[in-house]
């Protein structure tokens, strides 16, 4: 079996569910027209009509099958999550957890468990942007042997309130506002940021929100979190408290703010179009799943409340344990039947596997139901082939709008002596889950323990594990958030809450927002937590993507060499050129760009090449935008490299140049190359740059 340092991807031979998802998968290919009902359509063009200027006659069944499902075709969408993309895959155990749990998932190394993830956005319609600043859902679903499990998580740790009663109070604060329906996707308004600073509670979350972890890369370069705590039971009936995390191979990278703006206009399914891309090439989104396990008699050990879901265990604390991998390696045949009518439920769980006294958590376990039953249109959601699980279904819950299930026999009701009490329930001992026997003892009230109360130690431990360059993200995060709020007296309210977080941060958006801050009150942070900043991940340059720039005349020999080693680094290369048109190089081949200047952008691309040859660059100088494509890459911090006469378009782009080779600009990403017949350490030296992900000790120039 694999362990988790093997980083070689096999396609699995668990396909369970993909041989389930078949029978509900349908070619038409070759086909000829059907209605509904099996009935062959000779004309799918016209409308019955009394002579061809006539009225249409309403007898044209076709016409009304066809319109009516027309008409019905949208289901509403998620009040959150509702901007989402999915796919299939395969998750691998490395070892036996069995003394924590006893969910087979995680017991048996030898199965491979089918799943089906989907990553969203949380604020925005549908229709909104993948790129906006928000938190990203990330929810799994386990087709596993003793029924479906779903881990309902997000791209951070932690969460904007305490008890789930806050929820729809959160959301209505966040999503547009009454008056107008205005800002989309957005929570720089004054909703939004007069609830942050009337219920304290969400100044840890809101340090997440206003940094990097906001703007993902990729949803291949983002981890994920169960958010809650939850307990593993082992067969022997003994509790751990239990977090999960999912940790991606690639790291955890994150676009500027500034480039998310601009990749909104020029490509709003960024995210998503990532994701499909890279399954279709085979380079398939790997991800550990890893656990941070705690006794149940250190429950209170901390000085925090472990189940409060404002608050993370400091991974240097309670290390996380790597366990098993998750492959993503098929996409969706149909959007609408996988990723739209999957339905996930923090209810849904195995043996093994239970709830903690999380007052948010607790508050889901209801939300998740409701939903589903007005989206997906009854209680039969889970009939639905996305949501099927792989094991056999026997209860007596019948009818219902959308029964797929056919149930004969004579009793629906439990006990029934017709038919021997069948289906009759599971004993522990095969397999029927029971919930863990905690002892619950204490008033019935309306309140929130006291060990809830610290709303900004953990906030302050955030800031001060970032590094400088993270600080000053998120300092310039909260200037434009804050910038776009119009009540002067819920900025200051603001700037009062996190005057309480870090004094450094609240002066520096303070001055620019006419606010001032408070000092002597911050938080003292008990813990730094190196872990938290995205400078401490997995570097690598594969599966990013890098444009060449050329025109006619490009030095073939460059070019190829590069290119070759590139694809040989697992990184994609696209051809961008000043026109679509092919073009031709220095020995006569020819060269079909994938792009040109005007339908392409650096903010698409991780790095940029420019090529050498007199012509080729003479090409690219002569339109502004080959300029303008250098110089953006360049302020967003991102390598470029140019060979020969290819500096000339630095220039041009008022990229410094006076690095003189590769050993002498890695530091800030900037590598001139002078040969036309490439160079193998040139090569070399661009990719260790463009897996640095940013260069952000460049000095940005005016």
């Amino acid at each position: 079996m694999d362990n988790k340092t093997n980083d070689a991807v096999t396609q699995p031979t668990n396909n369970e569910k993909q041989e389930q998802l078949n029978a509900y998968r349908v070619q038409n290919d070759g086909q000829t027209m059907t209605t509904n009902q099996g009935l062959r359509v000779e004309d799918d063009e016209h409308s019955l009509k009394a002579g061809p200027r006539g009225p249409t006659i309403m007898e044209d069944f076709h016409f009304r099958e066809k319109m009516t499902h027309f008409d019905h075709e949208r289901i509403p969408e998620r009040v959150v999550h509702a901007r989402g993309f999915g796919a299939h895959g395969v998750f691998e155990l490395y070892e036996s957890i069995a003394e924590f749990t006893k969910a087979k998932f995680l017991t048996d190394p030898s199965l491979q468990t089918p799943v089906f993830v989907r990553f969203s956005t949380v604020a925005g319609s549908r229709g909104s942007s993948d790129t906006v600043r928000d938190v990203r859902g990330f929810a799994v679903k386990f087709y596993t042997e003793e029924g479906n499990y779903d881990l309902v998580g997000n791209n951070m740790p932690v969460f904007f309130i305490q008890d789930a009663v806050k929820f729809p109070d959160f959301i209505h604060a966040v999503k547009p506002e009454p008056p107008n329906e205005i800002p989309q996707a957005s929570s720089a308004h004054d909703t939004f940021w007069d609830f942050v600073s009337t219920n304290t509670e969400s100044a840890h979350m809101i340090m997440w929100v206003m940094s990097g972890r906001a703007l993902p890369r990729s949803f291949r370069m983002m981890e994920g979190f169960g958010v809650h705590t939850f307990r593993f039971i082992n067969e022997k009936g003994k509790s751990h408290f239990v977090k999960f995390h999912w940790k991606p191979k690639l790291g955890v990278h994150s676009l500027v703010w500034d480039e998310t703006q601009k990749v909104a206009g020029k490509d709003p399914d960024f995210n998503r179009r990532d994701l499909w891309n890279a399954i279709e090439q085979g380079n398939y989104p790997e991800f550990e799943l890893g656990v941070q396990i705690l006794k149940e008699e250190d429950e209170f050990s901390f000085d925090f409340d472990i189940l409060d879901a404002t608050k993370l265990w400091p991974e240097e604390v309670v290390p996380v344990r790597i366990i098993g991998k998750m492959t993503l390696n098929r996409n969706t045949d149909n959007f609408f039947a996988e990723t739209e009518q999957v339905a996930f439920h923090t209810g849904h769980v195995v043996p093994g596997i239970d709830f903690t006294n999380d007052p948010l958590l607790q508050g889901r376990l209801f939300s998740y139901t409701d939903t589903q039953l007005l989206r997906l249109g009854g209680p039969n959601f889970a009939e639905i082939p996305i949501n099927r699980p792989i094991v056999p279904v026997h209860n007596n819950q019948r009818d219902g709008m959308h029964r797929m299930m056919i149930n004969p026999g004579q009793t629906s009701y439990h006990r029934n002596g017709i038919a021997n009490n069948a289906p009759a329930p599971a004993s522990q001992e095969d397999g029927g889950y029971r919930h863990y026997e905690e002892k619950v003892d204490g008033r019935k009230i309306k309140a929130r323990s006291n060990s809830f109360d610290d709303h900004y130690s953990q906030a302050a431990m955030f800031w001060h594990s970032m590094s400088d360059v993270e600080k000053g993200q998120i300092v310039d995060a909260f200037r434009f958030e804050l910038g776009k709020v119009m009540s002067k007296e819920v900025r200051q309210r603001v700037i009062d809450v996190f005057s309480q977080v870090a004094e450094e941060l609240a002066e520096k958006v303070a001055v620019t927002i006419g606010a001032t801050a408070t000092k002597g009150v911050a938080a003292k942070p008990t813990f730094i937590s190196p872990a938290l900043s995205m400078m401490n991940t997995v570097n690598t340059a594969a599966t990013r993507k890098v444009a060449i720039l050329v025109g006619n005349g490009f030095s073939a020999a460059e070019v190829n060499q590069l290119k070759q080693a590139l694809t040989e680094a697992k990184v994609a290369v696209e051809i961008i050129s000043k026109t679509q048109a092919p073009i031709q190089g220095d020995d006569n081949t020819t060269l079909e760009p994938h792009q040109s200047l005007l339908t392409a952008a650096s903010v698409l691309y991780d790095a940029v090449y420019v090529a050498c040859g007199r012509q080729s660059v003479d090409e690219l100088l002569s339109d502004v935008k080959g300029a303008d494509f250098v110089r953006e890459a360049f302020l967003h911090y991102k390598t470029i490299a140019a060979v020969g006469e290819g500096k000339e378009l630095l220039a041009a782009a008022r990229v410094p140049v006076e690095y003189t080779g590769a050993s002498g600009s890695e530091s800030a990403g900037i590598l001139i190359g002078a040969g036309h017949n490439g160079n193998a350490d040139f090569a070399a030296s661009f990719i260790a740059a463009i897996a640095k992900h940013r260069h952000w000790n460049r000095k940005l120039q005016p």
